[in-house]
């Protein structure tokens, strides 16, 4: 894991420390989402962002482990010091980049004073704060049950901010071997009583049962870039549902993309990362396992699986965050910085809900009474639903 370089922009030997002037007038320069330049804003100078060649490496995960064990010296928090206004102060404790809170000046610090792994990709913000208010606005005036007040914020100006979140990514080879039972469906002809006609009569049904065959197996697979955010800052479903992720277009890491924008340090360590990656690699076998298993229905009985080549990356990906209060309680929700995909918290109206189910209560019960009117009820074939005894319903169906 070699460390961070901040090569490229104007730094601090103090603070080490980025800073972005423009080259012509001096004046500070802000990163434009969807562009590879810094573009001044009073000048008119454009910056370009030098291309950095190489491609985005993976790094072994056994080895990073080993030498995270190690006992490493705790880190104080390093103070910052604006040279544009003078003013000296500390980021938040999740944050590495942002702007001095006096003059705006943009700023981004090194991560190796504070963590041991730094981020060696990113991927640039795409779309701008407009775009991305029309987006929540859009996914807003389309939540169903939402309260009238709510929906009227989507027509306000709130405020987003620009933050670029940790990620962790993995990749491994996984050989799994498993026990389980394969069900395979059969019907039996049983009695049944039925009513016809008023009259109580005996039919007999073919009904479902279901046969359970022993079975063992095995199953590879190899998962690429299995994506775990690495922030505390937003629940990890909001996070989560904001994929899929163009990967293929990660960039190496520049303090230039980062211009203007906020950025946090990973506050998930590398091991319990791949705790929650390793989750999800768990769900897919499962469903590997039922589809070799084959059959009506599984059951999985024992499950062992070994990892090998796993290697991870660090990475920064762009978020457009905001919040709203709704009675007293606070919303958070992300705007995809790339693909516009909005995720987050909602209330919801008890009045809406309410009026809705009686609706459709109302709704079934006057088709009930229809039917029972013109006797569609009557003459209609009756329905069963077969259900299995309780010793033959597996733990789980993996269809």
């Amino acid at each position: 894991m070699s460390r961070l370089s901040l090569n490229k922009s104007k730094k601090s030997a103090e603070n080490n420390l980025a800073r972005f002037p423009c080259r012509q007038c001096g004046a500070v320069l802000k990163y434009e989402p969807g562009t590879t330049h810094l573009l001044c804003e009073y000048c008119g100078f454009d910056n370009p962002i030098a291309e950095r060649g190489g491609t985005i490496e993976e790094y072994d995960l056994q080895q990073a482990l080993k030498e995270l064990a190690q006992p490493r010296a705790e880190a104080a928090k390093p103070q910052i010091h604006c040279d544009e206004c003078g003013a000296a102060f500390q980021f938040e404790s999740n944050q590495h980049a942002g702007e001095c809170p006096f003059c705006g000046t943009p700023i981004v610090s090194a991560t190796a004073q504070i963590k041991p792994i730094q981020p060696k990709s990113l991927l640039p913000f795409r779309i701008d704060e407009n775009e991305a208010r029309r987006q929540f606005q859009h996914w807003l005036n389309g939540l169903w049950f939402a309260p009238n007040a709510v929906k009227k914020y989507a027509r306000g100006e709130s405020k987003l901010t620009g933050v670029y979140l940790p990620y962790w990514t993995f990749d491994s080879q996984t050989e799994t071997n498993y026990s389980g039972e394969r069900g395979d469906i059969y019907y039996v002809d049983q009695p049944v009583q039925v009513v016809r006609n008023n009259r109580v009569v005996t039919e007999i049904r073919r009904v479902p049962r279901i046969h359970w065959t022993p079975v063992r197996g095995h199953v590879s697979r190899f998962f690429d870039d299995v994506l775990v955010g690495a922030s505390h800052s937003l629940p990890r479903k909001v996070v989560d549902a904001l994929q899929p992720w163009d990967l293929e277009n990660l960039v190496p890491y520049d303090p230039d993309y980062l211009s203007g924008f906020r950025s946090e340090f990973y506050q998930v360590d590398l091991d319990e990362g791949f705790d929650v990656a390793r989750q999800v690699m768990d769900g897919v076998i499962y469903r590997d396992i039922a589809f070799d298993i084959g059959g009506d229905h599984q059951r999985i009985h024992q499950v062992q699986t070994r990892h090998s080549d796993t290697t991870y990356k660090h990475c920064l990906l762009p978020v457009w965050s905001a919040a709203f209060r709704y009675r007293n309680k606070t919303y958070r929700y992300v705007v995809n910085g790339r693909t516009g995909e909005v995720q987050g918290e909602r209330p919801y109206s008890v009045w809406k809900i309410a009026c809705a189910v009686f609706a459709a209560l109302l709704l079934a019960a006057s088709i009930f009474y229809y039917l029972e009117k013109t006797g569609a009820l009557q003459n209609g074939q009756p329905q069963y639903q077969y259900q299995a005894p309780y010793d033959e319903v597996p733990p789980y169906y993996l269809r």
